[in-house]
């Protein structure tokens, strides 16, 4: 099993689409699909509930309450301390944070926000590893 911290735009991005790299890590999430283990803390729980329940996106609230019960009840939580790591984005460092933390792949669709590092990845690099 293999430790990751997911986007939120990788998440979104599998909402949109039931198909596609995304849309398989989604399900994955919500499967409690073994080869991985979703790592979180409390911001990036926040920004998931937040941005999956905007009114534009319309997406199933009951899929939505499904894959968040899934991050709680399923996910490693912990809350590191801030770093003090150069961001492109300030806001994806909590992201950053926790993938440092846990030793996990951070799956973005987003590689521009983030330091370039081997462990963050995209959803297609990540799939190709498992």
């Amino acid at each position: 099993m293999g430790n990751v911290v997911v986007d939120t735009n990788v998440i979104v991005s599998g909402f949109m689409s039931l198909n596609g790299n995304p849309a398989k890590i989604v399900d994955m999430i919500i499967q409690n699909d073994e080869r991985i283990q979703l790592c979180y803390n409390a911001a990036i729980l926040a920004e998931y509930s937040e941005v999956l329940k905007r009114e534009h996106f319309n997406f199933n609230e009951e899929k939505v309450d499904d894959f968040l019960n899934k991050v709680e009840g399923y996910g490693l939580f912990h809350e590191p301390p801030k770093s003090t790591f150069p961001m492109i984005d300030e806001k994806e460092r909590c992201f950053y944070d926790v993938a440092v933390h846990f030793g996990a792949r951070l799956i973005t669709g987003n590689m521009k926000h983030y330091p370039v590092k081997s462990f963050v990845i995209s959803p297609t690099e990540f799939l190709a590893k498992i």
